[in-house]
């Protein structure tokens, strides 16, 4: 069974409980309450990666894309993984109401920092990996803490391009290294991104107007001292904003790590069968975090 950290009222759409709950899972069939004090004891002196779904995620997409990347990852004997849900999801309209879940994800953030401040103090180390709009949720965690962040991956983020020197420069002082996975042919990031901030120009305060996302050509320079490179997938791997947690299938094998972004003109792992791209965002991680 996974744990999760889950900050979610309802299992569909709703919004931000009041206060961080914590479950086991693998599916939603089999969603239980966790004893705080036994996720405590089990992340104790571990290497804690806390990884979190990205926008348009119900509870059981959430649970379901988490637990199945889960498998996939090559994390040493030391280390734990936690999930993380949030309410990122529309209950009515599908992905329309984008332009206010980055106020959800900030509250998500507010919310958690300072409980993992307090509750995770006995872990050896923390470190997040995010999809999606997820990557706001994990920065606006981090700049409510201060405890230190060992690791950072932001897979497709659905984020401005330039957050980390702009909105959270001073977040990425308090981690050690911090990676990115890009696609150009993310068509989400390449076409509703930018008609979401578009329109959240319009709706609330403190927007761009057109601003390309992190997740799509990468970070806008100056890059912090502790990022690290490469970052961009290539273009012939066609790798778009769904491949990177997958839910529709059963995880493949693992790849042999250590496994990086590759030249562009590389060919697919594992001969491109079913499900390598989920294969690839867990050994990237997982060659990352160690």
């Amino acid at each position: 069974m996974t744990s999760f950290l889950d900050v979610r009222i309802q299992a569909v759409g709703g919004g931000l409980a009041a206060e961080v709950g914590v479950c086991q899972a693998t599916t939603i069939d089999n969603y239980q309450s966790l004893d705080p004090a036994q996720m405590l004891k089990d992340i104790r002196g571990c290497h804690v990666l806390i990884a979190t779904h990205g926008f348009n995620n119900d509870r059981a997409a959430g649970i379901a894309s988490l637990s199945n990347w889960a498998t996939l990852l090559q994390l040493p004997p030391t280390a734990a993984f936690v999930g993380l849900l949030w309410p990122g999801d529309s209950i009515w309209a599908h992905g329309l109401d984008y332009p206010d879940e980055p106020k959800i994800a900030d509250e998500a953030g507010a919310l958690l920092g300072p409980w993992l401040d307090i509750n995770f103090a006995g872990a050896a180390s923390i470190s997040f990996a995010s999809h999606s709009l997820g990557a706001r949720v994990v920065l606006a965690t981090i700049s409510n803490m201060n405890l230190p962040i060992r690791r950072v991956a932001l897979m497709a983020g659905a984020i401005d391009d330039n957050c980390l020197n702009k909105e959270f420069q001073p977040v990425t002082e308090n981690i050690g290294e911090i990676s990115i996975l890009a696609s150009a042919k993310d068509t989400v990031l390449s076409e509703m991104f930018p008609l979401g901030n578009f329109f959240a120009g319009i709706i609330a305060e403190g927007h761009p107007w057109w601003r390309a996302a992190i997740g799509h050509k990468g970070p806008a320079k100056p890059l912090p001292a502790n990022f690290q490179a490469p970052y961009e997938i290539p273009d012939d791997w066609s790798f778009n904003h769904g491949n990177y947690l997958q839910i529709d299938q059963p995880p493949p094998a693992a790849l042999p790590l250590p496994v990086d972004v590759p030249p562009q003109g590389s060919s697919e792992p594992s001969d491109g069968g079913p499900g390598w791209q989920e294969a690839f965002t867990a050994a990237f991680v997982s060659t990352r975090f160690r």
